[in-house]
């Protein structure tokens, strides 16, 4: 169910010689208030990123720098979506089972978020996120 709601959402691309630009407009841009933002980088070779899910926030994923994949489940299916571009992000919605990996040298994920850090949101056992998958937590 969660997996027919993430799409990639495209970003304004100025493009000059001098070298492109693009930029996020909160709240225009985004299918959420945007209460938080953070970035992953300096991930090691081999190395995968969160393994969790959230039950109530909502994310948009970039791929500011290099490249790396996202797999997104909602327990029962699994999707790997590759990103490399600066100009497009990731939706990904409450209730996905989600990791990063592949990470290419020197990439940097910036993460926008609909919520301020809430350990409670967390969901870090997939066992536990598949049993309320089944019981319809939403």
């Amino acid at each position: 169910m969660a997996l027919s709601k993430v799409h990639t959402i495209d970003f304004p691309k100025i493009e000059d010689p001098r070298g492109n630009l693009s930029f996020i407009q909160a709240p225009e841009q985004l299918p959420f208030k945007l209460c938080r933002a953070y970035w992953i980088y300096d991930v090691p070779g081999g190395k995968k990123r969160w393994g969790h899910a959230f039950h109530a926030q909502e994310e948009v994923i970039v791929a500011l720098s290099g490249s790396f994949d996202v797999v997104l489940s909602d327990g029962n299916d699994e999707r790997r979506y590759h990103l490399s571009r600066s100009y497009y992000g990731l939706y990904v919605p409450p209730m996905t089972w989600r990791y990063i990996d592949n990470f290419s040298t020197n990439s940097l994920a910036y993460v926008l978020s609909s919520t301020l850090y809430d350990e409670a949101d967390y969901i870090r056992d997939y066992d536990e996120f598949c049993r309320l998958v089944a019981q319809g937590d939403k």
